[in-house]
C-alpha cells in the first residue's frame, strides 16, 4: 500500500500555525505532525502494522483509544485527520451535552453532503451516558463522522455494547522514561517549535529526572521542562539541581480513586499478601496511600484478605486486621498508616487457607440448590408437650454424654440430602491440626453410619 503524505493544509491542526505558536504551551507545539514523530506506542504504531497502514493510507475507522493521560491519544486523532485530510472537531464529555453535540454532528452531515470527512474526537468519553453515547451512532453507520473516543477507564465498564460494536478498541500504553526522555530531547534541539534557540543546558541525568517526575504522561513532562526552562533562563541558563527541587517538588503520581487503575492496584496488593510477597504488598500498598486512597477503605480490605485467603491457617491474622484498623481509627494519617504497613507484612507472610471461603460457598450453593429442607426431627426443639407428641427431639444424642464427648452416628443434615463435607483444611499453619482431628471424626462417622440399623 503506497505511504500518504500528510497533507499541507490545516496548519492550526498540528500545530504548523507561526503566528500562534509563540503563545502556546510547550507541549502543544511541540505536537507530532507525523507518526513517525510520536513516541512510546511501538506495538500499536509499529511500522506495516494494521492502524499505522490505516492511517498513512487515509483511511481510517471509528475507533476507541484507551490508555492513560499523556499517552498521545489527541496527537493520535488530530493525526488521523491529517493524513486523511479531513475536518477536525473535538468536544470534551466533560464540558458538552446533547445540544452540543448535536449541532457538531449537524455540521458534519452538512460537510459530508458537500464531499468532506470530519473526524469527530470526544475527549473522555466514558463520562457520556447512554443516551448521550447513543446520538452517535446512526451517524457512525452513515459514515457522516469518523468517531475516535478517548477514555481512561475500561470500555467494558464504561461504554454500552452498541457504540462498542461499531468502534475498534486501541489500547494505548504509559509511555516510559525512555520514551518521555526522547520527546524532552526533541523540545531541546527544535529551533523552530521547541526550546532550541535558547542555549539551554541540560544534563542527561537533569532531562531523565524530569521525565521520570512525568509519570507516563509526556505532556507533563514537556510543561515541567518549560518552567525548568523559564527558570534557567532567569539564572544562568543552565537546569540545575536547584532548579530541579523547585521544578519537581511537588510531584504527584496518577492515581485515579475510583477508575481503572485504583481495581488494577487493589488487585495488585490483594494478590500479592495472597502470593506471601510481603515486599510487593508493601509496595502496592504504598503506592495507594501515596496516591490519595483512603485508609480506611485499604484497611477494610486488608481484613476482608485474612478472612478469606488466611482464615482457619492462622485465625490471629483477623483479629490482627481488626486491631490494625482501630489503630488507624485512633491514630489516623499519617501514623497510623504504620498499623497498615504492619498488617499487610503479617499477612502477606502467614499461613494461607481459603478452605472456609470454599466450604462456605459450597453450603450456600446447597442452600440454593436443595430449597427448604425440613430440620430432622432429632434436632429440633420441643419446649411444649404437644412438639414433644410429634416427635420433636426424638433420638437425639446430648454429645456430652457420649462416649469421646461426640455423637458419631447423629446426623446433622436433612434426611434428603445426607451427609455433606463442605470444609476440606489444608496443610498449612493451625489447619494442620483442624485437618488431622476432622480426618479421624469424618471416618469416625462414616464408619458408625454403616453399622447394622443405621442410614
Amino acid at each position: 500500500m503506497a505511504r500518504r503524505n500528510p497533507p499541507a493544509s490545516s496548519p492550526d491542526l498540528i500545530g504548523n500555525d507561526p503566528a500562534s505558536d509563540a503563545l502556546r504551551p510547550l507541549a502543544e507545539r511541540m505536537r507530532p505532525r507525523t507518526v513517525d514523530e510520536m513516541v512510546g506506542q511501538r506495538r500499536l504504531l509499529a511500522p506495516g502494522s494494521a492502524l499505522r497502514r490505516a492511517i498513512e493510507s487515509g483511511r481510517v475507522h471509528s475507533m476507541i483509544l484507551w490508555g492513560p493521560p499523556g499517552c498521545g491519544k489527541t496527537t493520535l486523532a488530530l493525526l488521523l485527520a491529517h493524513y486523511a485530510d479531513a475536518e477536525f472537531r473535538a468536544i470534551s464529555a466533560v464540558l458538552s451535552g446533547l445540544p452540543e453535540v448535536r449541532v457538531v454532528l449537524a455540521e458534519a452531515a452538512q460537510r459530508f453532503a458537500e464531499g468532506r470527512r470530519t473526524v469527530l474526537f470526544v475527549d473522555e468519553v466514558h463520562r457520556f451516558n447512554k443516551a448521550q453515547q447513543d446520538a452517535f451512532l446512526p451517524h457512525i453507520e452513515r459514515g457522516t463522522i469518523l468517531f475516535v473516543g478517548a477514555t481512561t477507564e475500561n470500555p467494558s465498564f464504561e461504554l454500552n455494547s452498541a457504540l462498542l460494536s461499531r468502534c475498534r478498541v486501541h489500547v494505548m500504553e504509559a509511555l516510559s522514561v525512555d520514551d518521555i526522555a526522547l520527546a524532552l530531547q526533541a523540545a531541546l534541539d527544535d529551533t523552530e517549535r521547541g526550546l532550541g534557540g535558547q542555549e539551554l543546558q541540560v544534563s542527561d541525568d537533569a532531562l531523565r529526572q524530569i521525565a521520570g517526575a512525568a509519570d507516563g504522561d509526556v505532556r507533563r513532562g514537556l510543561t515541567l521542562l518549560e518552567i525548568a526552562a523559564e527558570l534557567a533562563n532567569g539564572e544562568s541558563g543552565e537546569v540545575t539541581e536547584a532548579t530541579l527541587v523547585q521544578v519537581l517538588a511537588d510531584r504527584t503520581r496518577r492515581f485515579d480513586k475510583g477508575g481503572e487503575q485504583f481495581y488494577d492496584q487493589i488487585s495488585a496488593l490483594h494478590k500479592s499478601v495472597r502470593s506471601s510477597n510481603p515486599d510487593a504488598a508493601l509496595y502496592w500498598l504504598a503506592r495507594m496511600l501515596d496516591g490519595g486512597c483512603d485508609p480506611s477503605y485499604l484497611a477494610r480490605r486488608l481484613t476482608r484478605m485474612a478472612t478469606e485467603d488466611i482464615g482457619l491457617a492462622d485465625p490471629r491474622a483477623q483479629t490482627m486486621a481488626l486491631e490494625a484498623w482501630d489503630t488507624f481509627e485512633r491514630l489516623g494519617s499519617p501514623e497510623g498508616e504504620l498499623a497498615l504497613a504492619q498488617l499487610t507484612i503479617y499477612l502477606a507472610s502467614a499461613a494461607k487457607s481459603n478452605a472456609a471461603y470454599v466450604a462456605f460457598n459450597a453450603a450456600r450453593r446447597d442452600v440454593r440448590e436443595h430449597g427448604t429442607q425440613d430440620v430432622p426431627l432429632h434436632l429440633r426443639n420441643a419446649p411444649t408437650k404437644l412438639m414433644k407428641q410429634l416427635g420433636y427431639g426424638k433420638g437425639y444424642q446430648y454429645d456430652h454424654d457420649a462416649e469421646g464427648g461426640i455423637a458419631l452416628d447423629q446426623s446433622g443434615f436433612p434426611d434428603a440430602m445426607g451427609e455433606r463435607v463442605y470444609y476440606q483444611p489444608v496443610e498449612r499453619g493451625l489447619e494442620i491440626k483442624l485437618k488431622e482431628k476432622l480426618d479421624r471424626l469424618r471416618e469416625a462417622r462414616a464408619s458408625a453410619r454403616k453399622r447394622p440399623g443405621k442410614a
